[in-house]
């Protein structure tokens, strides 16, 4: 690995820097994730943990990016396995087959209600990829996101204008009230 800055010259007008590191890295737009991440390559980990503990990590911290309800995708290289792919995209409810759609809402697929929404992939994402590769306990790559969810976080910018995106368009749908019992 070669660490001459002028080989990783980065001529483009943003705040990012090029970094190096020798023994490992994680990268997010949180920084308490990436901090998560970190945590478990310290504890021993492989690169594999501090993945998964970053995406649930990330589920607290910035929901709006990867919540636990979302999917997952993942690309693997290992010595002996070599490159393994995972698909843990959500399965639609059996119910949903594409009579069943066509019939309640036509040619097009709704934006809201029960109909587009799938069954969650990432929590077998992470469960898989954890159980065929990584090092640590699986409980323990939840440690972190337990921890901020506990004691609360500085919620990041971009997630607050986020937040405040999802109640404008919501907010015609529900009524303020209907959740409360």
């Amino acid at each position: 690995m070669s660490f001459d800055p002028n080989y990783y010259y980065y001529p483009f007008p943003s705040q990012r820097q090029v970094q190096f590191a020798r023994r490992g890295m994680v990268c997010t737009t949180q920084p308490l994730a990436t901090q998560a991440g970190l945590d478990m390559l310290k504890r021993g980990g492989n690169a594999i943990d501090a993945a998964v503990a970053t995406a649930i990590a990330m589920t607290v911290l910035e929901p709006t990016s990867n919540g636990i309800g979302s999917d997952a995708f993942a690309l693997v290289w290992t010595e002996k396995d070599g490159l393994q792919g995972l698909n843990s995209s959500g399965q639609a409810p059996a119910k949903f087959d594409l009579d069943y759609v066509k019939k309640t809402c036509g040619d097009k697929m709704p934006d809201h209600g029960w109909i587009p929404v799938t069954v969650p992939g990432a929590p077998a994402a992470w469960a898989e990829l954890s159980r065929k590769y990584g090092k640590l306990k699986f409980a323990e790559l939840f440690e972190p996101a337990i921890h901020y969810a506990r004691e609360g976080y500085p919620v990041a910018v971009t997630t607050a204008r986020a937040w405040r995106r999802a109640h404008e368009i919501y907010k015609p749908i529900f009524k303020e009230d209907q959740f409360i019992p």
